[in-house]
């Protein structure tokens, strides 16, 4: 049985509306996004992919392999995607006292400039939260394929994401070794099915703040 939720729930969305989990649009318009890179095995290749169709996502990357693979990351930039802070060491919040995780994301800053954050796990205590949105645009999502989980199948990954996504919706990748399998089978899929149906792939950058403030006050409301 999965632990976690491929499509997140709209009642969670209205939960916690000064995070973002999808942007409000009616235009065919999809968020890919990819956590816990660079590396030299995987993203490469998930760089290749998105330029065959002109495809722009972005890029929430551990600190540690940003320093480590420094080139990498500045390919992601050159190539015009937005990129996010994942911690340095992939902290799970909820594991972690909030000053140790506060200065690991501090840590991340220093290897990156962004103005977007992303928990590993989708996990923040309620005081982290508070803080890092001083700062950040907390980036959740509302699909997740589920590329992580080796308990699913290839064709399963491709069917959480076709099944539930849809105009503004963010949608997690992982451009990780335990992904590899599953992200080399449906990513591709997934950018030609998705193009061939009209929509375009942008990166969350793109996003003006009153896009942002209007999802905040639709999710209060």
């Amino acid at each position: 049985m999965n632990m976690y939720l491929a499509k997140t729930p709209r009642f969670i969305q209205r939960l916690f509306p000064n995070l973002i989990w999808r942007i409000p649009t009616d235009e065919k318009v999809i968020y890919l996004s990819f956590d816990d890179g660079p590396i030299p095995q995987l993203t490469p290749w998930v760089l290749d992919e998105l330029a065959k169709y002109n495809a722009k996502a972005s890029f929430f990357c551990v600190g540690e392999n940003v320093n480590r693979y420094p080139d990498l990351y500045n390919r992601i930039i050159e190539e015009g995607h937005s990129v996010g802070n994942h911690t340095h060491n992939h902290l799970n919040g909820w594991k972690t006292d909030n000053r140790p995780y506060l200065r690991n994301v501090k840590s991340c800053s220093q290897s990156m400039e962004t103005s977007l954050f992303r928990p590993p796990y989708g996990k923040l205590r309620p005081k982290q939260v508070q803080i890092l949105s001083k700062k950040y645009k907390i980036i959740m999502w509302d699909v997740l394929s589920g590329d992580f989980d080796q308990n699913i199948t290839k064709e399963d990954c491709y069917e959480n994401v076709i099944q539930n996504i849809g105009p503004g919706s963010i949608v997690v990748f992982h451009d990780n070794l335990k992904a590899e399998e599953r992200l080399k089978y449906t990513l591709p899929k997934v950018l030609s099915d998705l193009s061939k149906e009209g929509y375009t792939f942008q990166n969350l950058e793109s996003v003006n703040q009153v896009s942002v403030r209007r999802q905040a006050q639709v999710m209060a409301g």
